[in-house]
This record gives structure tokens, sequence and C-alpha cells, in this order.
């Protein structure tokens, strides 16, 4: 059985591992202040070109989505959100158990549009009930989105306008953002994301760690008191190290973004065989999950050889099937893959 379920199905990256294994009888301080943290920061800083970043490491995305929403919204607020948006859909309503609302608006293959987004923040004060109602306190967007598609430079300045001008900001979760920023059609860097957001996250556990992502408030714009926070939400790891070691070894040398590639031309290939033997896609994605639409018959018989992920029902007998790759897919699991289809 070979797995195209997801991106984080293999464990770390050998260089992951390695560092973890040369630094686990050093003596270090708790809680994410040791030296390994503080040199991942740097590095995460310089290759953000924010040299005012503040970054912190939490465990998990939907961990980090939670805490970073709940912290930066006013008891009064909610977060707006694409209606298929990772807040909205797969993450059991962790967002609305911290008190908020995730505010959903309509998507255009994932993506939200600034125009709706200002036009929602214009109708919601032009209302008189407004004292009544959840206010927009946030935008939160992805990249890539849950359909593997990305924001161009252009359509992510125009949402950073809005923001920026109703005086909001803007939230990119970056759980597969290496995969976003490795792909062929992107015209987007970290360095725009940087410059664009008020923080975002730069994935690790579905990028070559064992779990972890970085969270980058650009502006100095953490929120006070943000260790209490998280440790009050359950998140704060005693062993800290453990994130910045792996950070540490992901952004030296270019490890982040080599493996991110690497996950970027398997998908190519990928894509290049489901269209060899005829698959009907749902939608062509330029980044490492690609949809497609299969007979139900089919997938169970192909699920008898090779794992993939269900996405959503596409009539009374066909499915919309999603196949990912990842920092650890190989060519030999591609060319099975291919004998089988």
């Amino acid at each position: 059985m070979i797995s195209f379920a997801s991106d984080y199905i293999a464990g770390a990256h050998p260089q992951v591992l390695k560092r973890l294994v040369e630094t686990n009888l050093e003596p270090l301080p708790g809680y994410g202040e040791d030296v390994w943290c503080a040199g991942a920061k740097e590095k995460i800083r310089a290759a953000c070109g924010c040299a005012g970043a503040q970054v912190e490491f939490l465990t998990g995305g939907t961990q980090t989505n939670q805490i970073v929403i709940s912290t930066l919204l006013r008891e009064h607020e909610g977060v707006i959100a694409a209606r298929t948006g990772h807040v909205n859909t797969h993450e059991a309503g962790a967002i609305e158990y911290t008190g908020h609302k995730v505010l959903e608006l309509p998507q255009r293959e994932g993506k939200l549009d600034a125009a709706e987004v200002d036009g929602y923040i214009r109708d919601f004060y032009a209302d008189e009930n407004h004292e009544h109602m959840v206010f927009p306190g946030m935008v939160y967007i992805s990249h890539p989105t849950e359909y593997g598609t990305l924001y161009s430079k252009a359509e992510l300045e125009a949402l950073s306008r809005v923001c920026r001008a109703r005086k909001i900001p803007l939230f990119l979760d970056g759980a597969r953002l290496g995969y976003g920023l490795m792909s062929r059609d992107t015209d987007v860097t970290l360095a725009d994301i940087a410059a664009l957001c008020d923080v975002f996250y730069i994935g690790g556990t579905k990028v070559g760690a064992l779990c972890g992502e970085a969270v980058v408030f650009t502006g100095r714009n953490r929120p006070p008191h943000f260790t209490n926070a998280v440790k009050k939400r359950g998140a704060l790891l005693a062993k800290g190290r453990l994130l910045g070691v792996q950070f540490d070894a992901l952004f030296t040398d270019g490890l982040y973004f080599e493996l991110s590639r690497h996950a970027i031309e398997m998908a190519e290939q990928l894509k290049a065989i489901l269209h060899e033997k005829g698959v009907e896609f749902y939608l062509e994605s330029p980044t490492n999950q690609q949809f497609v639409i299969l007979e139900d018959s089919r997938v169970e018989e192909l699920r008898k050889q090779v794992s993939f992920g269900f996405w959503e029902k596409y009539g009374p007998d066909r499915t919309v099937v999603r196949f990912a790759t990842g920092w650890s897919t190989t060519q030999e699991e591609l060319e099975f893959l291919r004998s089988v289809l």
C-alpha cells in the first residue's frame, strides 16, 4: 500500500532527525527560551526579510489558528473566512470554542475576494443594529487554500489594503506555505507575505518536521502576554527546544525550500500521470494537492492498493478525491500509481 493521502504521512526529514539527535543531551532552558529557538527565529526573520518580526513556535496548525485568532480578536469580534476555509470546515469548531464566530463569505476556488470583504465590512457598519452583531475583527486566508490554489501578489495586495484601511489584521494560514512558495505558477515570495500580512505562519508539520508551526507577527503586533495565553490554552511545550531545533534545521541551507520544491516537482508528474490516464480533474491546482473526480466503484477498487483522501461527493455515484504529494514522495510511488490507475 502506498499513500497519497496527505503531505504528513512520513515522520521527519533525516536532517531534522539528525539535528534532534545531535542536540538531544544538551541541557537547555524550557518553554522555548533556548539557543536553538533563538537561532531559528533569527533565520526565519532573515528568510522573511523582516528584521523586526516577532516569531513564536507552536505545535500544530489547529492550535496555531485558534491561538492567533483568539488572542488578536477582542471579545465582540469574529474572523472573516471563506466558506471553504480550514477554520470554517475542518477544525471541529475550534475557533467557536474560544467564543469567537467564523464569519463566512463566498469563495472563488478557495479564495476570498477583496471587494467582497470590503463590502461585507461596509454593510456591517451600515446596519443600525450592528451593536447586536458579531463585529468583523480579522480576515483569515490560507496560502495554499483548501483547494491547493494560490493568491496572486495583486490579490494579496488588495486584501492587505482593505484590512489596513479597516484597521483589522490579515492572518495567513501557512500550514502548506512552502508548497505555495515553490509553485511554478506563483508570483508571491516569503518577503511579500511578510510585507502584506499582519501575521502568518510557516508550517513545519507538513514540510519535513515531526511537528511545529512558526508564527510570524510582522509589525511588532504580537498580543501582550502571549506566552501566558499559549499556556492557558494548553499549547506551551516545556521542551520548546523540540520546535526550535527542527526549524533551525529546516532554515539551514534552504532545506525548507528544497523539500517544498521536491513536492511540487512530484505533483507536476502526478498531474501528468492523471492526464495520461484520462482522469477528470475537479480542480487542477498549482501546488501539491490535486483534486479529481472518480466513479465510486473506481474509488473502492483503487483503495485496495493506494491511499488517498475523500474530499466531497459529486453526484450520486461519483466522488471528488484528493491526491497529495509531499517532501517524502518518491518516483517509485508515482510509477506504482501509474501502473494501477
